[in-house]
Parts: C-alpha cells; sequence; structure tokens
C-alpha cells in the first residue's frame, strides 16, 4: 500500500475519483500476498498491483464499474475460473480482492 501513496495524493489534489483493490485472501499460490493493493482512478490512471499483472486488467475494468455504481465489492479470480483463466491467472490459487471508491 506504501508504494501507492504518493499517486494517490497526486490523485487527490487533481480531484479525481479513485477505486482501491485490495487482496484479502489468497487460496492456494497467488501472485500476490493480502495487503497486496492497486487504485484505479476515475479516467483509466493504475497504480500498484493485486496480482503481478495477470488479472489487472480485470481489476481496472471492476474498478471503473465501481466508480459509477458507488457500490463496493469482494471479487475473486482462480485458475479453475474461465474467466481469470482467460485473463491470465495461471498461478494454480484463488485471489480475493475488495474493491471500494476511496472516500477523501
Amino acid at each position: 500500500m506504501k508504494e501507492i501513496l504518493a499517486e494517490l495524493d497526486a490523485w487527490r489534489a487533481e480531484g479525481r475519483r479513485v477505486a482501491l483493490a485490495r487482496v484479502v485472501n489468497v487460496e492456494g499460490s497467488g501472485p500476490r500476498d493480502p495487503g497486496a493493493a492497486m487504485a484505479v482512478s476515475d479516467n483509466g490512471d493504475v497504480v500498484g498491483s493485486v496480482s503481478g499483472g495477470c488479472v489487472e486488467g480485470a481489476v481496472v475494468a471492476e474498478a471503473l464499474d465501481i466508480l459509477d455504481s458507488g457500490r463496493r465489492r469482494m471479487v475473486s479470480f482462480g485458475y479453475s475460473d474461465d474467466e481469470a483463466f482467460a485473463v491470465g491467472l495461471t498461478c494454480g490459487g484463488t485471489i480475493h480482492l475488495f474493491i471500494e471508491p476511496l472516500d477523501w
């Protein structure tokens, strides 16, 4: 989380809306540990990582939808999940993310 704070400060100064995704649980093998974070601004800028690149595109889409709806949610990506496999999560585990709009 610390590695994204400077960018979050800049986005706040610009008045950007931001969604924050955090790894809350990993089952089996996962690319990032719980606590890993990624932020997505309302114009699609991204800072941080929740999966080392393998599902970031899908997380950006979820984050932008959350910014539109204002509703936070849990999402999961796993090797057996067709969508996760399509976006590249092939580590064999499942990652669970909590994505929410950041309330300045």
